[in-house]
């Protein structure tokens, strides 16, 4: 008994002189073919696009407008930027917590009677009597107090300078270019004086001279600092900086205070090499 074959499940038989028709293309494939390359072809065109048979085309991202940008870049500037300028705990330690105490200790004279602060000030003086009884203790001291109190421009000097070098040098060096600056440029300056009283030029007074403050220290700063910027930028800096420092010493207002302005700037200058090599990579 001859099996008939069920019409849905079995493969027709092929009808001698026809020839067999191929198998029919893929899903995937019929939709590469009759979808056209974006920009190319026309919705008639039957042919395969390669790039868009092998992944799915991505739109391309909107163009962000240009109020947006300006937006985004004035909050990095202003956000971001500009707040490097000034101390942090964890950034700039030493200047932060030295400013804390310089703020401190500018309450104190803000608020404390004359007496009181004449007292602390004589006490805290680099003068040739105290150096020669207690050098370290007078050394520190006397910079721990701003003249004229933290509303002068060397204050502000002192929080951008330092703030800058110790971004780029870190603490132990920021740190030891300004002791440096204000114990070279102090010792330069009183050990003269000693030796001029001791011969007779200068009276028994000039070694009570009052003589404080963070300015030989923020001057050394300076210079240092100028050795880590660009050419254009520095010498102008060194040059007005320079400047300022030699018209104060022409005008004879206070001439050992002005010398040791310069003397410690030149500390400053000096330390180029050594905070060259230690310089930190700009993040």
């Amino acid at each position: 008994m001859e099996r008939t074959a069920d019409p849905d499940t079995a493969a027709p038989r092929p009808v001698d002189g026809v020839p067999r028709q191929r198998p029919g293309p893929a899903p995937l494939a019929v939709a590469a073919r009759r979808e056209p390359a974006r920009g190319q072809g026309t919705p008639g065109d039957l042919t395969v696009n390669p790039a868009s048979a092998a992944a799915p085309a991505v739109p391309a991202p909107r163009a962000r407008p240009a109020s947006a940008l300006a937006v985004a870049w004035g909050v990095r500037i202003g956000g971001h930027r500009a707040w490097r300028l000034l101390p942090s705990p964890g950034g700039t330690p030493f200047t932060f917590w030295y400013a804390a105490v310089l703020v401190g200790t500018s309450l104190v004279a803000r608020y404390a009677t004359p007496s009181v602060m004449d007292v602390l000030y004589r006490s805290s003086s680099t003068d040739v009597a105290h150096l020669v009884r207690a050098p370290l203790a007078v050394l520190v001291a006397s910079a721990l107090w701003v003249a004229g109190g933290v509303l002068t421009a060397y204050s502000l000097c002192f929080l951008l300078v330092l703030t800058a070098l110790e971004r780029r040098t870190g603490a132990l060096r920021a740190a030891g270019v300004f002791l440096l600056g204000h114990v070279f440029a102090t010792l330069a300056t009183e050990v003269p004086v000693g030796l001029a009283v001791l011969a007779g030029r200068l009276p028994d007074g000039a070694l009570h001279r009052l003589d404080y403050g963070i300015s030989f220290g923020v001057a050394a700063s300076v210079g240092a600092l100028c050795g880590l910027l660009r050419p254009w930028v520095r010498w102008p800096v060194l040059a007005v900086f320079a400047g300022m420092l030699l018209a104060d010493l022409v005008a004879f207002t206070d001439p050992m205070t002005s010398a040791g302005h310069l003397i410690s700037l030149a500390v400053g200058v000096a330390c180029w090499p050594v905070l060259r090599r230690g310089r930190r990579a700009p993040r």
